[in-house]
């Protein structure tokens, strides 16, 4: 398995890092991608992916800090992707949810982000949460540049017009949640040959480890819930999920 969103770069990994990245191995996990969402934390990302082997990094600003994000930040961001174990760009996006940054900052900053995707032709993970149709209408602006919904939690609707333009899932700790029932109606007609898992820890711990902070060795109850939803062995999804995030992040192999 290949855990395609977390956040070991959260202080709330600060003291047993090496422990999780134990459980994660034995668990089953071959690599994990760790995800920025602003400079320091992209920082963190790479310098942990200097240090693992199977860690590699995600550089951006996330929606909630797009008023941070000055120019200055962006060449920061641009030198980061000059280091061979970044792979993509972000988590960069909208959040209408809690509007942490003014809604025409966010959308100015998701253009930046993608603009420089194109320039550096890096793929880019994007976030978005109430704001679907703004979102979609952004990329729709950018059609060479390969994008990542992370956590998705949109429409079939809305799935249907990113399948058009060749982007991609992921599905994290939500689609095993007894409520989600909308979701996993939605994942199951997802392609699965356009679905990667996630687990974006320490959030969204998935059943049965809710309450606790989450981690990558728990990204197997993401892998079970998927192929039951899709009526398929665990092992195809984890076979088909592993090649997709290779493919998209041009990962090598080894890691």
């Amino acid at each position: 398995m290949i855990d395609s969103h977390a956040h070991l770069n959260d202080e709330k990994f600060s003291l047993d890092l090496e422990e999780v990245l134990a459980r994660a191995r034995l668990a089953g996990v071959k690599a994990v991608i760790n995800v920025g969402y602003d400079l320091e934390s992209s920082k963190r990302a790479v310098e942990l992916a200097e240090e693992h082997l199977d860690l590699y990094a995600v550089v951006g600003v996330h929606p909630h800090d797009a008023q941070t994000c000055t120019p200055a930040i962006l060449d920061h961001i641009r030198q980061l992707l000059e280091h061979p174990k970044v792979v993509a760009i972000g988590e960069t996006g909208l959040d209408y949810y809690y509007d942490n940054s003014p809604r025409e900052i966010q959308r100015a900053v998701f253009r930046d982000h993608l603009s420089l995707a194109r320039e550096v032709k890096k793929p880019v993970v994007i976030h978005s949460r109430e704001a679907a149709q703004d979102t979609l209408q952004i990329v729709q602006d950018y059609p060479d540049v390969s994008c990542l919904l992370h956590c998705y939690s949109g429409s079939w609707e809305m799935a249907q017009e990113y399948k058009k333009l060749g982007h991609y899932f992921s599905f994290g700790g939500p689609i095993t949640f007894s409520n989600a029932h909308k979701l996993r109606a939605v994942a199951a007609k997802i392609p699965l040959e356009r679905v990667m898992l996630e687990t974006d820890c320490p959030y969204l711990t998935p059943h049965p480890h809710r309450g606790k902070r989450n981690e990558p060795a728990y990204l197997v109850h993401t892998a079970e819930k998927l192929a039951s939803i899709h009526g398929v062995d665990v092992e195809d999804v984890v076979s088909i999920t592993e090649d997709n995030t290779r493919r998209f992040f041009a990962m090598n192999e080894g890691g």
